[in-house]
This record gives C-alpha cells, sequence and structure tokens, in this order.
C-alpha cells in the first residue's frame, strides 16, 4: 500500500461555522478531516502533518517557502510516494505554482481545498482529499510536478486559476484545459504539462509587487512601489499587455533604476505578446526592457520573480528564466 504524506495547512477544508463569530473559522485537526472519508486508509496509507490552521489570505511567501522547504525534506524518505496538501482556495494556485517551480522530485503532489465547509451540506473537503489522493498514487502522476485537485479535475499547477468565488468548479485551466479527471476510483489523464519550469534558488525575495492598469491609470503606484523598496514589479497591464501612456513613464523610471518589471495580462486567457506598437503598448514596453509573463496570470508571474531574485540580481539571467518556459 502505497504511503502518502498528507499537510494540512488550513483553508475553508478545515473550516466549520462558529456561532460567536457568526461565519466559518479554521477548526479542523488533519485528522479529524480525514475521518469524515474512513475509507482512504483503503487506498493508502496517510502520515498526517499539521502545518497550520491558516485561512487562504493569512498564507504568506514566507510561509510558502517554509512549506516548500518541509516538503522536499518530507519526499526525500524513500518511504513516501506523494504527497497531499490541504489549503485555503484564496491563494492556493499561487502557493501551489512556487511548490511547482522548487519541485524537482517526480514523487507527485496534489493541492486540494474545499469550497463549502465542514458545516455544510454539501461539504465538498472528502470528496476533493480522495480525489487527490487518488492522483498522487497513480503512476502516470510521477514526474508531472504539483497538481491542483477539486471538483474531480486534475490541473497543471502553472495553468490553473480560481474564477469564482462559491462555484464548486471554481479552478479552471482557461487556456489549455486541465491535465485529466478523476471518475470514482479511476484517474483519467488526457495530457502532460510538457513545458514545466523549474527555479533552483536557496531564498525568495518577497519584495516584488503587482500593480495593476485600468482605464487612466498613471504613473504614481508604480513609482510608489519603488521609491517604497520594492525590488520587482509585475504590471498587470491589459489585454496582450499594454499600459496606458501616463503609466510609461513610471515604468521607464523602475527599469532605469534596475528593477526587473514584467507585464503580465488581467485578461484569464491568452499570452503576453508584443503585437501592438503605440505608446504604453507590449511593444513599446519590450523595447524599455520590460519582460513578458507568457501565459502567467500577475499572481504566479510575481511568484516566478521572487524566487528569480532570490536566485540572481544578473538582468540576462533574470530574463533568461522569467521567459523560459514560457508559452
Amino acid at each position: 500500500m502505497p504511503r502518502v504524506l498528507f499537510v494540512f495547512t488550513g483553508g475553508t477544508i478545515s473550516m466549520r461555522f462558529d456561532p460567536a463569530t457568526g461565519g466559518a473559522v479554521p477548526a479542523l485537526s488533519g485528522e479529524e478531516i480525514l475521518a469524515y472519508d474512513p475509507g482512504l486508509r483503503r487506498i493508502a496509507d496517510p502520515e498526517v502533518l499539521d502545518f497550520g490552521r491558516y485561512p487562504g489570505p493569512h498564507m504568506t511567501p514566507d510561509r510558502m517557502w517554509a512549506l516548500s522547504e518541509l516538503l522536499a525534506k518530507e519526499l526525500a524518505r524513500p518511504e513516501i510516494d506523494g504527497a497531499v496538501i490541504t489549503h485555503g482556495t484564496d491563494t492556493l494556485e499561487e502557493t501551489a505554482y512556487l511548490l511547482d517551480l522548487r519541485h524537482t522530485s517526480p514523487k507527485p503532489v496534489a493541492l486540494v481545498g474545499a469550497v463549502r465547509n465542514s458545516s455544510e451540506l454539501s461539504y465538498d473537503g472528502p470528496a476533493n482529499l480522495r480525489a487527490a489522493l487518488r492522483t498522487v498514487i497513480h503512476p502516470q502522476a510521477r514526474s508531472q510536478g504539483v497538481f491542483v485537485v477539486l471538483n474531480q479535475m486534475v490541473h497543471a499547477a502553472s495553468e490553473v486559476t480560481k474564477t469564482s468565488t462559491q462555484q464548486l468548479e471554481t479552478f479552471q485551466s482557461p487556456l489549455f484545459g486541465p491535465l485529466g479527471l478523476v471518475d470514482d476510483d479511476r484517474v483519467l489523464f488526457a495530457r502532460q504539462c510538457t513545458r514545466r519550469a523549474t527555479i533552483e534558488t536557496t531564498v525568495l525575495d518577497s519584495r516584488v509587487d503587482i500593480i495593476a492598469m485600468y482605464a487612466g491609470a498613471d504613473s504614481r503606484h508604480i513609482d510608489f512601489a519603488r521609491e517604497q523598496g520594492a525590488q520587482g514589479l509585475v504590471i498587470e497591464g491589459t489585454g496582450r499587455g499594454n499600459v496606458p501612456p501616463a503609466a510609461v513613464p513610471g515604468v521607464q523610471r523602475a527599469v532605469d533604476a534596475g528593477l526587473p518589471v514584467v507585464i503580465a495580462s488581467r485578461c484569464p486567457q491568452g499570452r503576453i505578446l508584443d503585437t501592438y506598437a503605440y505608446a504604453g503598448s507590449g511593444h513599446d514596453l519590450r523595447q524599455r526592457g520590460v519582460l513578458l509573463a507568457g501565459t502567467l496570470n500577475p499572481a504566479k508571474a510575481r511568484i516566478k520573480l521572487m524566487l528569480i531574485l532570490g536566485r540572481t540580481n544578473d538582468k540576462g539571467e533574470i530574463q533568461c528564466l522569467m521567459e523560459d518556459g514560457a508559452y
């Protein structure tokens, strides 16, 4: 029987309604969550580790880093065949991507959460846990990195995003679709994530800010981030990766100050490309030294840049690592 590490970090999957506060709060331990589905122990031998009881918005880059260090250590044990990690859905995709960028073991890892808490009639935590377990013990899951498994769908960490505040099918891979699905007791892989990047580093630099663009946006927030000590910027641009002309001077000042600036898009589908050549366009920004995020959304582009800056300050290496493997 495979031995699988279950790491519990909190999130809705660990919550129940608290009359004193009037809402759902973290309350359940890992063992208490597993007890909702005693049949799990007929599928694998679980080893439980309680990392914390953090709501999704309470997860920080430092906690993500600590989780990745823990995961590397535990997966190095020969008796562990894979890992399932519970997480709050609000920031699950960011943690999953950081773990994926640092994951070099062939052993599969799946992140899982819940949209409904344990006090609700249709608590989805146990079904999601079972689907994640089925995924990590499947032979085809090896050497594919980190998965996100919810609502019976299997997604690549680099491609998945939360699309709804409360629907069970909230996690989607908008551009390429899921890698596969879990149908009762079977995991069906339809494809593999063939262009997966990893970044070797011993630290991360969390001083990377995301600046959102919108009609009429100017340089104020860009300048403020730079002046307050940001070491890198991700611009959440419009369309193919464009910004209003009033924001261009701030971008230029950031580049001139030596900050790596990455342009991503607020659109849920598509990739960044320097198609247009007007002031503030992707082509204009590219000519000014701005890096392209490819298909990464702004939150994931930030995660990747934090790890890159933990590895190097060399401008050429930063560009290579940021754009390497990007679609």
